[in-house]
């Protein structure tokens, strides 16, 4: 299953209720994720842009885009980024297909008409 990275910055309301009603958020999006075939595999409070780092797999796109559309339309959330991830393994092969793929980049046009002749 594809793993993904979500990155949530909470707002300013959801950050006050949470200080005079601490609970734990990750706790409560797991049976969500879970209903729509995810896991959480790991999750982390953070400092800086995003208050919340997620690592989840989905069994597709379609379900980790429900999952951020859950979030971001719950109204507790102000930022959002989800991330698509990639395997060693799977980066491995996609750099060797695109190393078949025939794509000549518009710099190696230039780098040639660049070099002298001899």
């Amino acid at each position: 299953m594809p793993y993904f990275c979500h990155q949530v910055s909470y707002t300013t309301e959801a950050w006050s209720r949470l200080m005079s009603n601490p609970q734990d958020r990750i706790e409560a999006i797991r049976a969500p994720v879970n209903r729509l075939g995810g896991r959480i595999h790991q999750a982390f409070f953070a400092f800086g842009e995003f208050d919340v780092i997620a690592i989840t797999e989905f069994p597709d796109n379609v379900s980790a885009a429900a999952i951020a559309i859950a979030f971001a339309g719950g109204g507790a959330v102000k930022n959002l980024q989800t991330t698509a991830l990639m395997t060693t393994a799977e980066a491995l092969e996609a750099m060797k297909k695109a190393a078949t793929c025939g794509y000549k980049p518009v710099t190696a046009a230039a780098s040639a008409a660049a070099t002298p002749l001899k």
